[in-house]
């Protein structure tokens, strides 16, 4: 004989909540009668009936019970046809089929369409009772899925409402940028749209040196567009005298990458960007500025740079020179390979046909407002 205790007393008891429930159906009142002792005397809370009608107007109305056991014998239609409308109008209901052993097959097909859960003998009350308690494990297993999944739909929602959020502040971050550095380029008459193109040659570049990934481009990217914002520091009786730079001049002038990289270092910047930043004025043969660095000890992201930049000045108009054809540009950049520029960059830059690059300038630059325009608001 069992001893209520351990297991299927105490331990049990333990886990039982108000919903805990089990709906006895058995017409064989003096097997019903003993099965609900065994179970009452387990701290389940039994409701028993004797009829397929007294037990549908429980179970049909009332969702109040997590488990139905159901002693039938022999197995009929019209007792099968009652389980389908009990599992249809209450699917969470644990089904317990006690039945005989003379027709396995039906029982057993029953367990496979769903319609029960469990198949027991009413001769083993050990078994019946271990079904009954495999049974609030799965309602207890079932919402705990259910509250974790209300959980995941909560975090995804925030999640998605964060990623809104973050792409909404990227968004008014580009914007801001883009419109610093147009603020900046009106501000010089040299470099007047001058960091848009500039950013496309770069991010065109990158890709034809097999630099995909869309956060190293973006870095690019904006990395170009920031890579003059230490002309902010630079006075404006420098920065648009009309004559040649004396050498104090020229030296301050020489000061904007290191004030441009203090300034983005001071709010984390990204690596590629500072880089640009800084190093944009270096020179491939080691004569460029601030540190005269050379060859590999210029960030590649800076030495991609270094030829969208010089493509750029090349094309672009200058109050002291006119612009010149895209063909003229190949000719310096390619006299400077090994020099100014990294010769690998260099022959990217050649693998495109001009007439891409002119058509990258023109899509960028065709919407900005004309020099001459420019020259009526200053």
């Amino acid at each position: 004989m069992l001893r209520k205790g351990i297991y299927f007393g105490q331990g049990r008891r333990a886990h039982m909540t108000g919903q805990d429930k089990i709906f006895l159906l058995g017409e064989n009142i003096k097997q019903r009668v003993n099965l609900k002792r065994f179970l009452s005397g387990h701290a389940l809370e039994i409701f028993d009936a004797k009829t397929l009608h007294e037990t549908a107007d429980r179970l049909l109305r009332a969702h109040d019970f997590s488990v139905g056991v159901f002693a039938f014998y022999p197995l009929e239609t019209a007792k099968i046809d009652f389980l389908r409308n009990i599992r249809a109008a209450n699917p969470q209901l644990g089904i317990i089929l006690l039945t005989s052993r003379e027709n396995p097959k039906l029982a057993i097909l029953l367990l496979e369409q769903g319609i029960v859960d469990q198949i027991s003998s009413l001769d083993n009350l050990p078994a019946v009772l271990s079904a009954i308690y495999n049974e609030f494990r799965k309602r207890e297993i079932r919402g705990r899925i259910e509250s974790y999944s209300r959980n995941l739909r909560k975090l995804k929602s925030e999640q998605e409402k964060n990623l809104k959020r973050a792409m909404d502040l990227e968004e008014i971050y580009d914007s801001t940028l883009e419109n610093l550095m147009t603020a900046l380029d009106l501000r010089d008459v040299e470099t007047f749209g001058h960091s848009r193109t500039v950013a496309k040659y770069s991010q065109m570049l990158a890709k034809l040196l097999d630099i995909v990934d869309k956060p190293s481009l973006d870095n690019i990217r904006k990395g170009a567009l920031l890579h003059d914002v230490g002309k902010i520091a630079i006075p404006d009786s420098i920065l648009k005298k009309p004559s040649p730079l004396d050498p104090d001049e020229w030296e301050k002038i020489k000061l904007h990458p290191t004030l441009g990289y203090g300034l983005v270092k001071e709010i984390k910047m990204l690596e590629e960007v500072g880089n640009i930043i800084l190093c944009h004025h270096e020179r491939y043969d080691g004569a460029g500025y601030p540190s005269g660095l050379k060859k590999e000890e210029i960030p590649l992201e800076a030495r991609i740079f270094a030829l969208a930049d010089a493509l750029d000045a090349i094309t672009s108009f200058r109050p002291y020179r006119e612009r010149r054809d895209f063909k003229t540009a190949k000719e310096e950049i390619e006299a400077n390979n090994g020099k100014q520029f990294d010769p690998r960059v260099v022959d990217a830059f050649c693998s495109l046909d001009l007439d891409t690059w002119e058509k990258i300038r023109f899509e960028t630059t065709h919407l900005l407002p004309s020099f001459d325009m420019y020259r009526k608001l200053t």
